[in-house]
């Protein structure tokens, strides 16, 4: 467990944890109330609030550990799946607000997530397979086929790269592409617990669309941003659809990062009073 150098209130200097991504999940969560709570109210870019930032960061690396656990059955390099993950785990950070009625585990776990997915969405070779390997593949099944009547066994790569006048290299980009062709029904079944008998594919991989319930909200929603004045419209966008700083907004519209926050807090607050206002 990382340790402290002093106790603090939020007036004093935040704690130096000294080894952030050792700290325990527990200790993790009240540390990092206390770090979200001092990044609310100091300046963006000073040496205080990337110190914060960066050892939030750190304390809740756990959190892309535990999303990438999912996804270990994919062919893809674990490390590469986790880097990913810490790109959702960042975008968690820089929007969670302690004022929100959850954990930050519980906002954050949502965004990695996405963003893992998101990877798999835009690389997958099932989806982008280009053409000339697409062309491979078919002479690839064709030379398998003979080299394995002519030798009585599955064919080696060099064995292939000869026969298809290739080389060794693209022989396996070719089998890689070949892959992407392979796929396998969601009524297949799986063998799991003898005594509960076969399970089909889609039983472990099928789960509900947590957006689905967020429909209604987004209907309440709507109305009470029309009701919001324009630059308070803009300034959301700004935060929420471009992503941009609290610090790049103050520099678009030539008022301090403090008074971007301040504006941002009476609207989210207006905001979740009239989500919260019982229908008429």
């Amino acid at each position: 467990m990382a340790t402290t150098t002093q106790a603090v209130t939020e007036s004093e200097q935040l704690p130096e944890i000294t080894a952030p991504q050792s700290v325990a999940p527990q200790d993790a969560r009240a540390l990092s109330k206390l770090f979200f709570g001092r990044l609310a109210t100091v300046e963006e870019g000073t040496a205080e609030y990337q110190y914060a930032r960066n050892t939030l960061i750190e304390m809740n690396m756990s959190l892309v550990r535990y999303a990438a656990g999912r996804f270990r059955n994919r062919s893809d390099d674990m490390e590469d799946i986790v880097q990913v993950g810490m790109i959702g785990l960042i975008k968690a950070i820089d929007r969670f607000e302690l004022s929100r009625d959850t954990q930050f585990a519980t906002f954050a776990v949502p965004y990695i997530v996405g963003e893992i997915k998101r990877f798999f969405r835009d690389t997958s070779w099932a989806v982008h397979v280009p053409r000339r390997l697409q062309e491979a593949r078919v002479e690839l099944a064709k030379a398998t086929e003979e080299l394995r009547t002519r030798l009585g066994r599955a064919p080696r790569v060099a064995e292939l790269a000869a026969l298809m006048d290739l080389s060794e290299d693209e022989v396996v980009e070719a089998q890689v592409a070949a892959n992407g062709y392979n796929s396998t029904s969601l009524d297949a079944a799986v063998h799991g617990d003898p005594d509960e008998g076969e399970a089909a594919l889609a039983d472990f991989i099928g789960e509900e669309d947590p957006a689905l319930e967020l429909v209604e909200d987004f209907h309440t929603l709507a109305p009470l941003i029309a009701e919001l004045d324009e630059r308070d419209r803009e300034i959301l966008h700004l935060r929420f659809v471009d992503e941009l700083t609290q610090s790049q907004i103050g520099e678009r519209l030539g008022v301090s990062q403090m008074h971007v926050s301040r504006l941002l807090t009476r609207t989210l607050k207006r905001l979740r009073a009239g989500m919260l206002t019982p229908a008429e």
